[in-house]
């Protein structure tokens, strides 16, 4: 058996396959470029997510930097306001010492590790309130700036030192 074609349907056939062919190209060149494009998103996700993890971990060291930073503003405004105590305290101790013995020519001052403690009218003063901090008997320097300790200040633990008062000297 021998199929007869026509030559028209056999020439509407081949155009039919290479209009599929063309079409079949051009499907495959589309998804090649689907393909391309898909590459390409899903580096751009994953640089996104880097970006991310990134920022994420930058914002939580900020946060923790800013919490610290905070926590160190408190303490220094605690401070300031001690200082300023401080001061008042010594302007009124003082005022007080001069008051009740106008014919004292020095104070007594007490200092802890180097730093002002307080201020007294007689060294027994100075020193009973050194133990009352809870000074050892026997941890007394006594310094005069003609004869400084042989020590730092802040290694001292306590120190009374004899400030003239009414002029200098």
């Amino acid at each position: 058996m021998i199929a007869v074609l026509r030559t028209r349907t056999l020439n509407a056939l081949r155009e039919e396959l290479a209009k599929a062919q063309a079409t079949a190209t051009a499907a495959v060149r589309d998804a090649e470029q689907h393909q391309l494009a898909r590459d390409l998103a899903n580096d751009a996700a994953i640089r996104a997510e880097n970006a991310t993890e990134r920022l994420d971990s930058a914002l939580t060291c900020a946060r923790a930097d800013a919490a610290r930073l905070e926590g160190e503003l408190v303490t220094l405004r605690a401070q300031s306001l001690l200082d300023t105590e401080d001061r008042q305290a010594l302007r009124m101790l003082l005022r007080t010492t001069r008051k009740q013995n106008d014919r004292a020519d020095r104070v007594f001052v007490l200092f802890r590790s180097g730093e002002l403690h307080s201020v007294h009218a007689t060294r027994d003063a100075a020193e009973i309130a050194a133990e009352a901090e809870g000074a050892p008997r026997d941890a007394w320097i006594t310094s005069t700036p003609c004869c400084p300790t042989p020590a730092p200040a802040a290694e001292v633990p306590w120190c009374i030192r004899p400030v003239p008062l009414g002029g200098t000297r």
